[in-house]
């Protein structure tokens, strides 16, 4: 008789898995090396590139001294002196200096973002000011300096503008603009390559048969890849056959830096990824004790980074966000940010067992005392991919935790700036 001996599944009470979210990140992490080639790029069109190098400003921004509102410009010591009423002398708008001389008790009307003239230092709002032809009577107290955007106030010769890493963002486009800069250099776009594995699986369009199903992967991996930025190698679907795989996987490591596929990397007899990328790379770790998506393959194939994820829905998701996108981040160069989190009252009871770290599905809003409050996104079974749809978080519940009472405290990451 031959004897029975159970494997470590996903439904033991305790994770029998020794690797952790936070050491499998670590290991990630460690072999990741950003991508130090760079090209030109038309500042039109660096939204939300990398910056390859650091920009320092070669001008002061802004170039003079310019009004802050619409009014008059005098000097602050004419006021100090006593002098109240003034006569007009000229005009200054945006573009159009005035470019006269004024003596003691003159003036000069003065636009929003016209050049301070040189006599001048200060600019009454001409809300404060009464109008009789040539005579500007002022009806407030003067502060020296008022109202004076000054020459430099923004940056200054050799400031630092946007330090090499960060990916850029309209505000950027608007300050590299000020400095005239019509081009810069930005770092090459990771080359992705991914694909869906399982007879199971049809593209949009073709007809199903009994037990077939449409591969929705695909489109959400390709999606969270548009939109973070990546230049994208869509290979489709391949079937469950080591050949077929093998083949797939030699191709996607001579076009690209990193190869994503979803399903395959459970342990069913079809189930072919771990085996293929043992034969052809490296199998660096392939299960963490988390849900969903304990069953996340790591490794290499050749020079490019491989990412198992699983076929579940929820599970490519979860998993692509937790461990792809920082990877990602850091191979095009970004600086390593740690995720946003913050604390929230549960609206309902959170049912976990202890053993593996969560990341259930949330829907976060503010409560009528002003505190955040979350609750779950329905069904959170990892194939229910509305629980993605409707959420705006994850929940986050650590190996130890043995569920959450409704009113209890607990620790969310928005999908804000991730989705």
């Amino acid at each position: 008789m031959t004897e029975f001996s159970p494997q470590p599944s996903c439904q033991d009470p305790v994770e029998a898995i020794k690797l952790d979210v936070q050491s499998a990140r670590a290991q990630i992490m460690a072999v990741i090396t950003p991508i130090n080639s760079w090209r030109s790029c038309a500042l039109k069109e660096a939204l939300g590139e990398v910056l390859h190098e650091t920009i320092y400003s070669p001008v002061q921004v802004p170039p003079h001294h310019n009004s802050a509102m619409d009014g008059y410009a005098i000097h602050s010591r004419d006021w100090l002196a006593g002098i109240h009423s003034f006569q007009l002398a000229g005009h200054a708008y945006a573009g159009q200096p005035f470019s006269g001389s004024l003596t003691a008790g003159q003036c000069v009307r003065i636009m929003t973002g016209a050049v301070v003239p040189v006599a001048c230092d200060t600019v009454v709002m001409q809300e404060r000011c009464e109008v009789n032809g040539l005579s500007v009577k002022m009806h407030e107290g003067v502060r020296a300096g008022q109202n004076v955007r000054y020459a430099g106030e923004d940056l200054q010769i050799g400031d630092v503008v946007v330090e090499q890493g960060r990916r850029l963002t309209p505000a950027d486009l608007g300050l590299i603009a000020s400095l005239g800069m019509a081009e810069l250099r930005v770092r090459r776009r990771p080359r992705i390559a991914f694909f869906s594995t399982g007879d199971e699986l049809k593209s949009l369009g073709q007809p199903l048969a009994p037990g077939q199903i449409y591969d929705s992967n695909r489109y959400t991996l390709f999606g969270m890849l548009q939109r973070f930025g990546a230049d994208i190698r869509d290979m489709g679907v391949v079937a469950d056959d080591k050949d077929a795989l093998r083949a797939a996987l030699l191709q996607a490591s001579t076009e690209a830096d990193v190869i994503i596929t979803s399903g395959g990397v459970s342990v069913g007899d079809a189930d072919y990824v771990k085996e293929i990328l043992t034969e052809l790379g490296q199998v660096n770790f392939w299960k963490i004790a988390m849900k969903p998506g304990r069953p996340l393959t790591f490794g290499h194939v050749g020079d490019a980074v491989f990412f198992g994820l699983p076929g579940n829905p929820v599970s490519v998701m979860v998993t692509f966000y937790q461990f792809v996108l920082p990877a990602l981040q850091q191979l095009a160069g970004e600086p390593i940010q740690e995720p946003l989190l913050i604390k929230a009252i549960a609206v309902n009871d959170i049912r976990k067992r202890p053993g593996r770290f969560e990341f259930q599905r949330g829907v976060m809003r503010t409560g009528a005392a002003g505190s955040i409050e979350v609750s779950h996104s329905g069904d959170q079974g990892s194939g229910i991919l509305r629980s993605m749809n409707t959420a705006n978080c994850f929940i986050l519940l650590d190996d130890y935790c043995d569920g959450i009472a409704a009113g209890s405290e607990v620790l969310i990451q928005p999908f804000t700036g991730l989705i």
